[in-house]
């Protein structure tokens, strides 16, 4: 599995979680919100550090990663991180 954060979405990170380099972004799952991914669960986002990373991508520095407990959501998909400038926030995206 890949992670894939365009440079817009890293620049909104970096912003909204001053994050810098060295730091660690965890994309995991959680119960409840709008995904087309698995129906009745979505996304979050934190800034910590991994138990267990299952996948992962350096951008500028910045480790993105999701825990090797949470790999089961996007069967077997990549994750691709855009930025929607009308909402003005990332979007999340999965693709083979």
């Amino acid at each position: 599995m890949n992670i894939t954060v365009s440079n817009e979405a890293l620049q909104w990170y970096k912003e909204e979680l001053e994050i810098n380099r060295g730091d660690m972004v965890k994309f995991f799952v959680r119960y409840g919100g709008c995904s087309t991914v698995q129906r009745g669960f979505s996304l979050g986002v934190a800034k910590q550090q991994p138990v267990l990373i299952g996948a992962q991508s350096e951008i500028e520095g910045i480790t993105f990663y999701i825990e090797d407990q949470d790999l089961w959501y996007f069967e077997d998909n990549d994750l691709v991180v855009t930025f929607d400038a009308t909402k003005g926030e990332p979007e999340f995206s999965v693709t083979k």
